[in-house]
């Protein structure tokens, strides 16, 4: 079969590539096996388990409790990392706490606590469940009016509609800076300034933004935001989340749990809870201390390559998806579901097919290709810039045309997965 894009096109792409040689930073024990989940979860960089394993000797092991002084930093020293690398905000913005889920409910109630009487909260309707869901809860409780923005399932919330919704009830808009169904990237400057305009907060959930494009919380006028460490960032399964607030909002706000890592002279071990006039407010328990270790290694590979350097990457990586999906796929009923527009678009892209979770099941065991499934009949594909080569993208969508002409995948049950 004669190719438009021939496969030595994407090797001298490889060769010409700034950011080629990091993906030796990283753990590849099988070169056949193409991973293009980095959006769900990042691959393990090469220096994390030596990293740990001697904070586990010689830290906890040899150490024991002495080594608190220089722990109990580690929640804003790496916070400040990741503001100056993949953040774009300034040092005391950022720091490391808890699950993105649990910051998210935290951010969202001391914004609302400090939003007076108006009582609607806005969100995407498509946004991240937990999201929609943690929302839905806080106004249950409160008796807030949730209000859910239609958003199209192929390119995301659309600008005029939030600026419509936008009105002097709004305390809150939440929405994701890249939607984790269809990639959709949102100008978050644009954002800020409607809900600005208004005098509405917006709390980011930036999870699926962090380390594949620069986000610029500070000069986009950002106000609160949350995201993981799992995906772009490969700080491993589970790792901590991060969360962000404004320095001149962090004296405002007041979280709802109360816990003595925001406390005042925490040791003194007061009698009543008196925060302090800081971001370290927003931090609650003791950090887990093992899992923010594993940031420090990770965040010395998106520091040597540069977040601009990543998100241009990023870019090429998606449009080789595109391009190779319209010439070999459409023939076979995929269509792209994700904005063509490399500007308004992520790190991944999406595919739709009717068979869409059973041909993500052949490409996974018969064509050696992970990514993965999102309802309805979306195939998801996240090429991570530091270690997913041109390549990769060429043989991937070459084993998913050769799955697809020969409907392998039939063979496969059709049940809804319960991978997430």
């Amino acid at each position: 079969m004669s190719d438009e894009f021939p496969r030595y096109l994407f090797k001298e792409m490889d060769a010409a590539d700034p950011l080629a040689e990091l993906r030796d930073r990283f753990v590849i024990p099988d070169e056949d096996l193409i991973y293009l989940d980095g959006n769900s979860l990042g691959r393990l960089p090469a220096a994390t388990p030596d990293h740990l394993a001697r904070l586990v000797r010689e830290g906890w092991g040899d150490q024991l409790v002495r080594g608190w002084p220089t722990w109990i930093e580690w929640a804003r020293r790496i916070g400040d990392r990741l503001a100056a690398h993949a953040l774009g905000a300034r040092p005391g913005e950022v720091v490391i706490s808890d699950s993105t889920s649990v910051n998210l409910y935290k951010l969202a109630a001391a914004a609302l606590d400090a939003a007076g009487d108006r009582r609607t909260i806005l969100v995407d309707a498509e946004d991240f469940p937990t999201d929609r869901y943690i929302l839905q809860g806080l106004a249950e409780a409160r008796g807030l009016t949730l209000r859910a923005l239609p958003s199209d399932l192929d390119q995301g919330l659309d600008l005029a509609a939030l600026r419509a919704a936008l009105d002097s009830d709004v305390a809150l808009v939440v929405l994701s800076a890249v939607s984790y169904r269809c990639g959709a990237l949102l100008d978050l400057a644009a954002v800020n300034a409607a809900a600005r305009e208004v005098g509405a907060y917006v709390l980011w959930d930036l999870s699926h933004a962090a380390g594949s494009v620069p986000v610029e919380l500070t000069a986009s006028g950002a106000d609160l935001a949350v995201g993981c460490t799992y995906k772009y960032l490969n700080c491993g399964p589970g790792a901590p989340a991060f969360l962000y607030v404004r320095r001149e909002l962090q004296e405002r706000l007041r979280q709802p749990i109360w816990g003595w890592f925001g406390q005042r002279d925490q040791f003194a071990m007061g009698p009543g809870y008196d925060p302090v006039p800081h971001l370290d407010r927003f931090q609650v328990g003791t950090p887990p201390v093992l899992g923010m270790a594993a940031l420090d290694p990770a965040l010395d590979v998106l520091a040597e390559a540069g977040i601009d350097r990543v998100r241009e990457k990023g870019r090429r990586l998606g449009e080789a998806i595109v391009s190779l999906a319209d010439a070999w796929l459409t023939p076979y009923g995929f269509t792209v579901a994700s904005p063509r527009d490399p500007d308004r678009r992520g790190s991944h892209v999406s595919l739709h097919h009717p068979e869409a979770l059973r041909i993500s099941r052949a490409l996974a065991t018969e064509g050696r290709v992970v990514g993965d499934y999102r309802a309805p009949d979306r195939l998801r594909l996240g090429p991570a810039p530091l270690y997913t080569r041109f390549v990769d993208v060429w043989d991937a969508l070459d084993r998913l045309r050769d799955i697809a002409e020969r409907r392998s995948y039939e063979r496969l049950p059709g049940e809804p997965s319960r991978v997430t």
